[in-house]
């Protein structure tokens, strides 16, 4: 067993999640992590945040828990609020668009002040770390994972914009995380399920994959993250992840791009790392690969387990002293760049009034209209909001495709919007399951209208929706399609009449695109990616 000193060290360099009962309180598992291995960094999931209030209550039972249990400074407290399709802030906080709705935007100015917001509204609730921004280049249709958590497919443009939005959340007093290092643009596995390779040369990796993270670590990034992903290019062994491989962490991404700050896995519970390695023996080949923090999100067991492994290869020598106390610098100097128990007040839980306030929704919605891109219109829009034409709004029962998505956050039909503008409008749900007779009566239903509203969920990749939209585009009707999440769906209609991509489906997005169908709002965006191989 390490000494007293070391386990400390050790203790800092984790980062652990945890479920609890209510969404203020702590797991009695958490609770000994912190006091007994000096914990030093705790991840936060929508299971842990309720309203802003809850959510303030919990972040500062933390900091007292840590500062009652002896740490020398506050504690890691970090999130996934990416915007978009990754958020974890709920009900009370401000909607603000995610990165591929910014791409459309195009705007550096805005994306940072999207970032600053964004900071501002986490650290008034105690997070002070965001895992954000993703500066993957998403060039993929495909990838199951990224799509709209990217800025697009150009590694210029990514690398500016998500830059300005780091810079953002940096003036925030936020700290940021880059990732997935070293690029999980290219892939169509998804990492939370198995462990994806990308077989590009170091020449095209330059090029594209890590050109945003070396513009972003030259304007000064705080943290890293590793993506569970093998490069042959960049590690020679076979099925070794990036957050294993010195290679990657160490002699490329220290040595050749000179990043001098903090790095994290991802979650080491991801099928990539725990049904091959496995997440104990894991955290310690991360932590032979140069990798600062562990992240470990959801199993107390799992967390328990990392650290026994850690310290039995400590006191093997596996992991040496000099290991462990550069990371433990490296996570001490950026604490103390952003925390200190003298500015963390443990007594308020006052709610600061900007958070969620009028003014920061009047910029999301801003931002949105800026972003929200009108693809193409064959003179078709507006429509009357007369009632003129007989409308059907047709969209899918919503299932989540990627773990990495928060499960509070559900589909906002446009019908809704659509309905409150032509009140006449009829709507439609495509079932998650197969079902003849739900086709066959959704064909009747649609015979008996002029217009069908097509709203799609990634259904590029949803073998059902296709089945429903190439039914839809036979029967002769004018065709309208909205892409709520990415716009590469405009490649799986036959033809359209008019398409729009809003790259979320939050209400105040869809709200806009009805709008935009009835000749109600403007919208300015353009596209981000490429759509190839449309039918037309």
């Amino acid at each position: 067993m390490p000494s007293k000193e070391w386990k400390y060290k050790i203790g800092q360099m984790m980062v652990f999640g945890f479920k609890a009962d209510q969404t203020s309180s702590l797991s009695p598992a958490i609770a000994q992590l912190i006091k007994e291995y000096s914990v030093g960094g705790v991840i936060l999931f929508g299971r842990n945040i309720g309203k802003p209030e809850e959510l303030l209550a919990l972040t500062t039972k933390l900091q007292a828990w840590a500062q009652q249990s002896g740490h020398q400074k506050p504690l890691f407290i970090c999130t996934d609020q990416e915007n978009g399709a990754v958020r974890r802030l709920g009900e009370g906080t401000t909607v603000f668009p995610g990165a591929m709705l910014l791409g459309a935007a195009d705007d550096v100015l805005l994306a940072e002040e999207i970032g600053m917001l964004t900071g501002k509204e986490l650290k008034a609730l105690g997070i002070n770390w965001n895992l954000a921004p993703t500066v993957d280049v998403n060039n993929n249709p495909n990838n199951p994972v990224i799509g709209v958590r990217s800025f697009g497919e150009d590694a210029s443009r990514v690398s500016q914009l998500s830059c300005s939005w780091m810079k953002g959340i940096q003036k925030a007093g936020v700290i940021s995380t880059l990732k997935h290092f070293p690029g999980h643009g290219d892939t169509v596995i998804d990492s939370h399920l198995a462990l994806p390779t990308i077989h590009h040369p170091m020449e095209r990796l330059v090029e594209v994959e890590l050109k945003p993270f070396q513009t972003c670590i030259d304007a000064g990034a705080d943290i890293v993250m590793t993506s569970h992903i093998h490069f042959p290019a960049l590690e020679s062994r076979a099925q070794i992840p990036a957050t294993l491989s010195y290679s990657v962490m160490t002699e490329l991404l220290r040595n050749q791009l000179g990043f001098r700050g903090v790095t994290t896995t991802d979650c080491l519970e991801m099928d990539a790392i725990s049904k091959t390695i496995g997440t104990a023996r894991g955290a310690v080949e991360a932590i032979k690969a140069g990798v600062d923090l562990i992240m470990i999100s959801n199993l107390p067991e799992l967390q328990y387990e990392a650290l026994e492994e850690i310290y039995h290869a400590f006191d093997q020598g596996e992991l040496t002293k000099e290991m462990i106390e550069s990371s433990y610098q490296r996570i001490q100097l950026l604490k103390k760049r952003y925390l200190n128990w003298t500015e963390q007040d443990l007594n308020s839980l006052k709610i600061p009034p900007f958070v969620g306030s009028e003014q920061h929704q009047i910029k999301a919605l801003q931002a949105m209209k800026q972003g929200i891109t009108l693809v193409e219109n064959k003179q078709l829009l507006p429509l009357s909001v007369d009632g003129n034409e007989r409308v059907l709004v047709v969209y899918p029962e919503y299932s989540y495709l990627t773990r990495v998505e928060d499960q509070r956050f559900k589909m906002n039909a446009l019908s809704e919007e659509i309905k409150k503008i032509d009140r006449h409008a009829q709507a439609f749900k495509i079932p998650l399951e197969d079902s003849k007779g739900d086709l066959e009566g959704l064909i009747k239903e649609a015979n008996q209208v002029d217009v069908i509203i097509i709203a799609t969920i990634s259904a590029v990749l949803s073998p059902q929706q296709q089945q429903y939209i190439k039914a839809l585009s036979s029967l002769n009707k004018k065709i309208i399609g909205v892409a709520c999440r990415v716009p590469y769906d405009r490649s799986i209609f036959p033809y359209v009449d008019a398409f729009l991509a809003t790259y979320e489906f939050n209400t105040s997005a869809l709200q806009i695109a009805a709008r935009v169908i009835y000749g109600l709002s403007e919208v300015h965006g353009k596209l981000p990616v490429t759509i190839k191989n449309s039918p037309e």
